[in-house]
């Protein structure tokens, strides 16, 4: 008999645990389906007040906005065009943490975990609403997606109470097992969550299509007039086709793409509006995208350089550009450069996402194509490079000069105002520095001995390359042969036969603007204004 007893409460006691660890699962679980519902009923009402409301949205855009400048660079360098998709990531990761944790603290306190699912949904509100470009309606999302998600955790972690389980009867052992909670009423209850929160999330997904649709019809019904004042022909030489190197035009499916929009912007062309405005504006400028179009279009080949661009990286890229140009519309507006007597020194340019970006007065109406570019390569902006109308101006890195989805523009000071990058200790003018590249061979290649093409481009915007040289192992330089060029404000391919010895060896590349200047040799990283240093590329030759 007392075996008998003592096997009953081994066997209880072995139950009560596993019935713990069950219990503890399901409130995980519990959590991960209430973070599931916020998520979904949120996207839902952001369908309603504009996608960039959406609590992941406007979290990532809050931890973009005060990540420090070398992280930023760090995320560029290692991610490239996919550190917006890892910071999403990474945030859904955080966010499923929290929901796992606030799930298990509702198990003990259901109060206590609905208000904690509550005080997270705050903190998206006031992140939404805190965005530059945020509004009061944006915290709606967030809002309404934590009070549902803490009313899915409170009615879940009640099903997790444990069952009152009755006294043995006399003379009997109690083999039962304590703390047996409603496991049907749970399963019940989580995959009615789950699919009504499933119903909500693809509902709010198809009203954001739906909603974008206005957008995308409203480009596709574009046809960009002829420009008054066509690129010239790209000249003959000017793309040398050699395998490997990097094509003279970019197409706009491969440009690169560096910003900090987590959704990309989707303009409707006929809401859209530019205003100029601030000091030194004697005659304040407001403009609809028809306007623009019936102005004198303007067409050239520009090359664009990001800032973030690393030695050797990919961040640069040439298209035909059209649009109008920018000196022309700041002289209507009865604008001076500082140069003749202006009082604002600073264009100050916002996007419709909330960007701003500050260039220099004086650059952008010293002759150069500075444009509000409305084409790219033959079409009309693609939405991830600035549709309807972007800023483009030679000779600036694109945190100066090249604001997407423009839709103001102010005429300031630089000691009145610091745009976003510079607020985040980038400088306030930056000119594109010299810089050449190797695209073949590509580092760690393995080519054979015998005449092997060393080739890339190199770039000077609105400067020119006049020369590019190569050297192996550190030896003497050797000119390189220069493609034709088809313009100071683009980059010029270069290519240089290189007779190969078997062996492993170091190539380098400089260039030399035509202003003289020679690219310097020393490394430096691309904060504050751009990196310096000459590429490299290693290579084994068998």
């Amino acid at each position: 008999m007392r075996t008998d007893r003592y096997v009953s409460q081994k066997h209880g006691a072995s139950g009560s645990r596993r019935s713990r660890w069950v219990r503890a699962a399901c409130a995980a679980l519990g959590g991960l389906i209430a973070g599931f519902t916020a998520l979904c009923v949120a996207g839902l009402v952001a369908a309603a007040v504009r996608p960039e409301a959406g609590p992941v949205t406007a979290v990532g855009g809050a931890v973009i906005d005060r990540t420090p400048a070398a992280v930023k660079d760090f995320a560029v360098r290692n991610f490239g065009t996919d550190d917006k998709l890892v910071l999403r990531l990474g945030i859904l990761v955080l966010l499923a943490a929290f929901a796992m944790a606030v799930g298990c603290l509702a198990l003990r306190h259901r109060w206590g975990g609905a208000a904690a699912v509550l005080v997270f949904g705050v903190v998206g509100a006031v992140a939404a609403a805190g965005r530059p470009e945020g509004r009061p309606a944006d915290a709606l999302p967030s809002v309404v997606g934590a009070l549902s998600a803490a009313a899915v955790l409170y009615l879940l972690a009640g099903r997790l109470a444990p069952a009152t389980v009755p006294p043995p009867a006399a003379g009997q052992t109690h083999g039962g097992v304590r703390g047996a909670f409603d496991r049907r009423g749970f399963v019940i209850a989580a995959t009615a969550a789950a699919a009504a929160s499933t119903g909500a999330g693809l509902l709010g997904r198809r009203l954001q299509a739906s909603g974008l649709a206005g957008a995308t019809a409203s480009r596709d019904g574009i046809a960009l007039p002829a420009p008054a004042s066509p690129a010239p022909a790209t000249p003959a030489g000017a793309d040398l086709g050699i395998r490997g190197l990097s094509s003279f035009t970019t197409p706009n499916k491969d440009f690169y793409r560096v910003d900090t929009a987590l959704v990309v912007p989707r303009v409707d062309v006929g809401r859209w509006r530019l205003r100029i405005h601030g000091k030194g504006v004697t005659r304040p400028v407001s403009l609809g995208f028809q306007d623009l179009l019936r102005r004198e279009l303007v067409e050239r080949d520009i090359t664009l350089t990001c800032v973030s661009n690393q030695v050797g990286g990919p961040y640069a890229g040439t298209a035909r550009w059209i649009g109008v140009r920018l000196a022309d519309l700041l002289r209507e507006a009865g604008v001076k450069p500082p140069s003749k007597g202006g009082v604002a020194d600073q264009v100050v340019a916002r996007s419709v996402d909330g960007m701003t970006i500050g260039t220099p007065v004086d650059e952008v109406m010293d002759g150069r194509d500075a444009l509000l570019a409305v084409g790219m390569n033959g079409e009309p902006l693609p939405f991830d490079h600035g549709f309807p109308v972007r800023m483009v101006v030679p000779g600036l890195y694109g945190y100066v000069s090249a604001c997407k989805w423009i839709q103001d523009i102010e005429l300031t000071t630089f000691d009145a105002y610091d745009a976003y990058w510079v607020e985040r200790d980038w400088s306030r003018e930056a000119p594109v520095k010299t810089q050449s590249r190797i695209d073949t061979p590509r580092p760690f290649a393995a080519p054979r001995a015998g005449t092997v093409p060393v080739a890339g481009v190199a770039w000077a915007q609105h400067r020119g390359i006049a020369r590019v040289e190569v050297r192996v192992d550190g030896g003497e330089w050797h000119a390189a042969r220069l493609a034709a060029e088809a313009g100071r404000d683009t980059w010029r391919q270069w290519v240089w036969e290189w007779p190969a010895t078997t062996g492993h060896h170091t190539l380098e590349v400089r260039a030399t603007d035509r202003t003289g200047a020679t690219q310097t040799g020393k490394r430096v990283g691309t904060v504050p204004d751009g990196a310096t240093g000459w590429h490299s590329v290693v290579v084994d030759v068998t």
